[in-house]
């Protein structure tokens, strides 16, 4: 039997994967687990395992190429028979262009179009029944928009983006559905790059795409930011003198400050407010080519120890590109830490969608005292709330006994 390998959809937001890489070869045997390709999503790079034992069969779809989730990108097979039968068939079945239709002579063109006389009776019945109206070749039809490289959307979508004025081509490869034209024509007008010098367009990496996305969906919270000066050297000398990390530790002071006040643990929905049970820190990455949030689970109650090895962890996948889905979603408080940047005195950071607020914290200056800007979610978080968040904070960095709990 002929089993269909298709492109995982790895997050709610993931509409197309980009097939980086095949591990194995068409007639290779394959077992259960195996990893068969590799495919970049909107955070890492991520395997493509083989569901059952057998043979890998093509047709392969192509390296460097954008796939809608769900479609085929290979086959399995049960036996070698099987195998040898669906080669033979992609074999046996060459794509043959169709040869060209040569133009009529103007003779046999003069024969074509002549009408055969007609009858009084039929010509009753043309006048009741007049043929459709078809549209000469000597008068263009009105284009429907197009897109570059093969891209997909749906009717509905094209009709859409021509009477909104969206230019498909600037939603990227697809595949666009009616959705992403709205959202296109809400975000506003593009800037008119005809008016600058020339340019050539690149395609944007899976992760800075998906960043972006993030942002402008999170331009739709209504923030507001705070800004205190807290000391920042007794926390860096305790994390150095036990060998953790500081953005470990501010991580840490962080979710233990949120347990204290559950409100910044809150998230806004339509319906109300949803209160998450424990603190999970999402904690800002830059790889260089990506912004990346890995998250420390149940941060507030589980002993430093663990959340260091945890820490590790995380790193080390994103080292490596393996970061999967788990392990960057669902963090109910964000942290972003550009203290290692000596230049940065103070930064607003965005709200993400999913959280209430994001702490962001800059460099430590001559007085060891750091600008901390907290950015809140007003539907959720007054003034006061981040007034009185941001004291219990300055008193727990200044005395960081909690660290080696």
């Amino acid at each position: 039997m002929k089993h269909e390998i298709t492109m995982p959809v790895l997050s709610d937001t993931m509409q197309t994967g980009r097939l980086t890489r095949w591990n194995k070869a068409v007639g290779e045997a394959v077992k259960k687990g195996d990893a068969l390709a590799e495919v970049e999503t909107d955070k890492a790079i991520l395997d493509v395992e083989a569901f059952q034992d057998g043979y890998l069969a093509g047709p392969l779809a192509p390296v460097d190429t954008d796939i809608p989730v769900r479609s085929a990108i290979a086959w399995l097979v049960d036996s070698k028979e099987e195998l040898d039968a669906s080669t033979d068939a992609q074999d046996a079945a060459p794509a043959v262009p169709q040869a060209p239709v040569a133009p009529p002579k103007p003779q046999q063109a003069a024969e074509r179009t002549a009408p055969a006389p007609k009858t009084p009776a039929q010509q009753s019945v043309q006048k009741e029944n007049p043929p459709p109206t078809v549209p000469s070749h000597s008068s263009p039809l009105p284009a429907s928009p197009t897109l570059a490289d093969g891209a997909r959307a749906s009717p509905y979508a094209r009709g859409l983006a021509q009477e909104l004025g969206i230019d498909l081509r600037s939603l990227g490869s697809g595949p666009i559905d009616s959705r992403a034209v709205l959202a296109a024509a809400l975000r506003g007008p593009l800037p008119d790059l005809t008016a600058g010098p020339s340019y050539q367009m690149e395609r944007l990496p899976g992760m800075r795409a998906a960043a972006a996305r993030n942002m402008q969906d999170a331009v739709y919270t209504p923030t507001f930011q705070i800004t205190a000066r807290l000391p920042l050297a007794a926390l860096q000398a305790r994390a150095k003198a036990s060998k953790q990390s500081l953005t470990l530790a501010l991580a840490r002071a962080c979710a233990l400050t949120v347990a204290e006040d559950p409100w910044f643990n809150h998230l806004w929905t339509p319906q109300g407010l949803a209160k998450r049970e424990r603190v999970d820190v999402a904690i800002a990455v830059d790889t260089g080519d990506a912004l990346l949030t890995p998250v420390l689970r149940d941060a507030a109650r589980r002993p430093v120890k663990e959340l260091a090895e945890d820490w590790r962890i995380l790193l080390g996948k994103i080292k490596r590109g393996r970061l999967a889905p788990e392990d960057y979603r669902g963090g109910t408080f964000y942290l972003s830490n550009l203290g290692v940047f000596d230049v940065v005195h103070n930064f607003d950071a965005i709200v993400p969608l999913g959280a209430a607020a994001i702490l962001a914290i800059a460099a430590t200056q001559a007085d060891g005292n750091s600008e901390f800007t907290l950015s809140c979610d007003h539907r959720v978080i007054f003034g006061a709330d981040a007034a009185r968040f941001l004291q219990r904070l300055r008193d727990r960095v200044a005395d960081p006994s909690w660290l080696d709990s």
